[in-house]
């Protein structure tokens, strides 16, 4: 698979909002599925298949522990993802961020 495809993948977990909302969710820590599922007001097999997904996209990252299934957001990987496609698209963006960030420091210190 090749990067571009790799990172189609996390473009389409993320065209989803239930899919948005659980990465959202998993910003405060580890979830288990069931954890996941009681916030929706859709059915578990639903979920499931949502955290399939996010699983098969490398933006989330599951454990066993007994019966349940804990999930976590897999470090960096949508910021990498998202960043490298920013960079490849608005590379002046970039550059004027950081030079606006520069600027306001300056302007801060005087």
């Amino acid at each position: 698979m090749t990067e571009a495809q790799d990172e189609a993948g996390v473009f389409r977990a993320l065209a989803d909002p239930t899919r948005r909302q659980i990465l959202e969710d998993l910003r405060g820590g580890e979830l288990a599925a069931g954890e996941i599922a009681s916030r929706f007001a859709i059915s578990a097999p639903s979920i499931s298949r949502h955290l399939g997904v996010l699983k098969g996209a490398g933006l989330v990252t599951e454990r066993r522990e007994g019966n349940r299934v804990l999930y976590t957001l897999a470090q960096d990987r949508l910021a990498t993802s998202v960043g490298r496609f920013l960079s490849a698209v608005c590379p002046e963006q970039i550059v004027l961020r950081h030079t606006t960030w520069r600027a306001g420091a300056r302007s801060e210190g005087s």
